[in-house]
């Protein structure tokens, strides 16, 4: 009889550490930081003098999409000075979320909530870190309550404010990205799960191995979605970080 053994969801999620502390996830992580780092100084060191080939050419066009993309839709050319930033951000981001659908990896390190926590809290310190930088304390002060808000509506504008800017901004971030990498990893799971299910079901269920094909075909159509998402992803946290640190530059120049 055909039966289909879905794991327990923890096995999905937790891998064996390689040492304490350090399991897959780290790995990815780790390897995607190194990646960033290694790629961006060898086409730095390419000779600027010559038209960009290779590894040069890939890093140009990376950074013109980032500025061209983002940071002039969102920030202006007063916001280029954080292209490095920002590029950083999304090339990271990307090769996190990448993985998952990387035959034996097979598993995206922003579908664990540390990474998209830790990810989310550094542009909001970013975001408020400018806000301090440009206007000092007074930053809260506008933040929490906007020109024009009435004597009598500040306690209630002000919670609100605070409640949205200081924890939901975050939280927010956070589970975008974690959700919807998490949401790919486990269709992609499902399907395949279920495709070796059938194949090697019985074979006098022969009629279920040929229909090992549907969920086969589901499942290439969702690895190339999943290719889709996981740079969507990567520049809708870029983009809504750019919107945020305009804001608190945006603050200032209301000053």
């Amino acid at each position: 009889m055909f039966a289909l053994e879905f794991p327990p969801i923890n096995a999905l999620l937790r891998w064996q550490d390689f040492f304490p502390t350090f399991n897959k996830i780290a790995l990815i992580a780790v390897v995607s930081a190194l990646i960033v780092v290694v790629f961006y100084t060898l086409a730095n060191r390419a000779n600027p003098m010559l038209a960009p080939t290779g590894v040069r050419n890939v890093a140009e066009t990376s950074v013109e999409f980032i500025e061209d993309g983002i940071i002039m839709q969102t920030m202006g050319e007063a916001g280029l000075k954080w292209t490095p930033y920002l590029l950083s951000l999304f090339v990271f981001i990307f090769l996190c979320n990448i993985p998952g659908v990387i035959p034996v990896i097979q598993m995206p390190a922003t579908a664990r909530i540390a990474i998209p926590l830790a990810l989310s809290l550094f542009v909001w310190a970013t975001y408020i870190g400018v806000g301090l930088k440009h206007n000092g304390l007074g930053y809260f002060g506008h933040l929490l309550w906007p020109p024009g808000v009435p004597t009598a509506l500040k306690p209630l504008v002000g919670l609100i404010e605070f409640v949205s800017t200081i924890i939901v901004t975050p939280f927010s971030l956070t589970v975008r990205l974690f959700a919807n990498m998490l949401a790919g990893h486990i269709l992609l799971v499902t399907f395949g799960l279920l495709t070796e299910a059938l194949l090697f079901a019985e074979t006098s269920q022969i009629f279920l191995a040929l229909m090992s094909v549907l969920p086969f075909t589901m499942l290439v159509f969702l690895t190339a979605f999943e290719v889709l998402v996981a740079v969507l992803q990567a520049y809708i946290f870029t983009i809504l970080a750019a919107v945020y640190i305009q804001n608190s530059m945006a603050s200032h120049d209301e000053h």
